[in-house]
């Protein structure tokens, strides 16, 4: 079906350009192309093809130009937001990182040999694997195309190992032995779910629980509004702080929630802790980014399995704020601690030189975060246990980097603009550590922003 397709636009598209009475019969045959332009575009874009998406977002360009002059269309206004949507995913990234001749460079960030601290000899880690991820996205603010938002694209990145040089798995002849096997496991499997309802995403978690091999960890993504508790809360028990928004829901208008006539009962609308708590009976790995990420603080571990929950900040600062549209600061650190670091320090472009020696310098940085971890007499082991997958690892890593660098930076001064987690990271140990704060600061010293940190880390709190 899909080349009988291809095949009759083309066919038709090929008829002489001067018979006009031809093509008139023939525009549905342009959107479809039309359409599987934007359908390859999203391909390239999960496929990370950053330089072959802008080559298709110019080429869409002028075909939906042609169409809208060719024909007298009604859908004019529907192909030119698309366009706008896909050039704006494009440009979100906050900083531009330019060559010699400034022109615009595109890097990869997705996990590669050599950027995860190696575990130390001798440590007790869990043999426990990331095998899969559900990544939700709910956010009618953010930069999106088709159903993808920047913060989901991002943390899909952030979840794949960048594909290793063919030349280097093949022997001499070209030819892959059979005795030979990949260095590397395969990326986790992952299910995006944009705006589901509950019942959706109450479907995919299950399938995905039940298909879970031994030995294997779930991670659950949230990036959604926050929903709040309208009501005084009595009790502590997990259905009583609210949580996030499973779907666009009309009593919801930009984030806040119309007050309903009765306020006795809990959201049905949302994603409460609670109702994740029947997942917790295998190694679960959730990051939620919300305005009410806190509310997943308030889990029991009933199982005794692994259980860690990465919060963002509830608040960010007004110049922060402003950015949003173009993805959360807290994904942004864990997609590339680097690229958000130059972001909150205002720098909106990079020279490639000075982008890889503080590239070179963040990989010191990131070692010396995992021997805190390793070494910490105070740290829960269920962070342990996650320890030896190489994408948690990382994960657990660029968190630590993220709440550091946000405590010293000082912008952010209130309590609710720095991530937390559950179980509680011990602070002394980890985002307090006086030996990370001086890396930050000479890491900001290297960009020549130290001004916007704390130089005096011990008097500041």
């Amino acid at each position: 079906m899909f080349f009988s397709s291809i095949y009759s636009i083309q066919k038709a598209l090929m008829q002489p350009l001067n018979c006009k009475e031809r093509l008139k019969k023939w525009p549905e045959l342009v959107v479809k192309k039309l359409r599987y332009y934007a359908r390859y575009i999203v391909v390239c874009l999960l496929l990370n093809k950053m330089d072959l998406v802008k080559v298709l977002v110019k080429e869409l360009s002028e075909e939906i130009e042609d169409y809208t002059q060719r024909f007298n269309t009604e859908d004019q206004l529907e192909w030119n937001l698309v366009l706008q949507e896909v050039a704006s995913f494009v440009e979100a990234d906050p900083v531009v990182l330019l060559d010699d001749n400034s022109s615009v460079t595109v890097i990869s960030y997705r996990l590669q040999d050599g950027c995860v601290p190696p575990l130390e000899q001798g440590m007790v880690v869990g043999q426990l694997v990331l095998t899969d991820a559900l990544i939700i996205g709910n956010s009618n603010s953010q930069v999106k195309f088709s159903e993808l938002t920047i913060d989901m694209f991002r943390m899909l990145q952030a979840l794949e190992r960048e594909p290793a040089n063919l030349a280097t798995q093949t022997s001499k002849q070209g030819i892959l032995e059979p005795t030979e096997k990949p260095a590397k496991r395969e990326n986790p499997h992952k299910y995006l779910l944009y705006k589901p309802t509950f019942s959706q995403l109450f479907t995919f978690l299950s399938a995905s629980f039940k298909e879970l091999p031994a030995s294997s960890v779930l991670l659950v993504y949230l990036s959604a509004t926050g929903i709040f508790p309208s009501v005084n809360i009595e009790s502590e028990g997990p259905f009583d702080f609210g949580g996030v928004l499973t779907n666009s829901n009309r009593e919801f208008v930009n984030g806040e929630m119309i007050q309903k006539k009765s306020q006795s009962h809990k959201e049905m609308h949302c994603l409460h802790p609670g109702d994740l708590l029947p997942f917790t009976r295998k190694p679960l790995f959730i990051i939620v980014d919300s305005t009410n990420s806190t509310a997943y603080k308030n889990f029991t571990n009933m199982f005794g399995q692994p259980l860690v929950c990465l919060l963002s900040p509830k608040v960010y600062p007004k110049c922060v704020q402003d950015q949003s549209q173009r993805g959360s600061l807290f994904t942004l650190f864990l997609y590339s601690p680097l690229l958000a670091f130059f972001s909150v320090c205002g720098l909106n472009s990079v020279r490639q030189e000075l982008w890889q020696s503080a590239q070179e310098f963040l990989h010191k940085v990131d070692h010396d975060i995992g021997q805190m971890i390793a070494r910490s007499q105070a740290i829960d082991q269920a962070f342990l246990q996650f320890f030896g997958d190489e994408f948690l690892r990382l994960l657990l890593i660029r968190f630590v980097f993220c709440s550091a660098t946000l405590r010293l930076h000082k912008v952010f001064r209130e309590a609710q603009s720095f991530p937390e987690s559950y179980p509680e990271l011990p602070k002394q140990d980890m985002v307090e550590n006086v030996i990370l704060q001086k890396r930050i600061l000479k890491m900001a010293t290297l960009l020549d922003v130290q001004n916007m940190f704390w130089d005096d880390t011990v008097e500041s709190y």
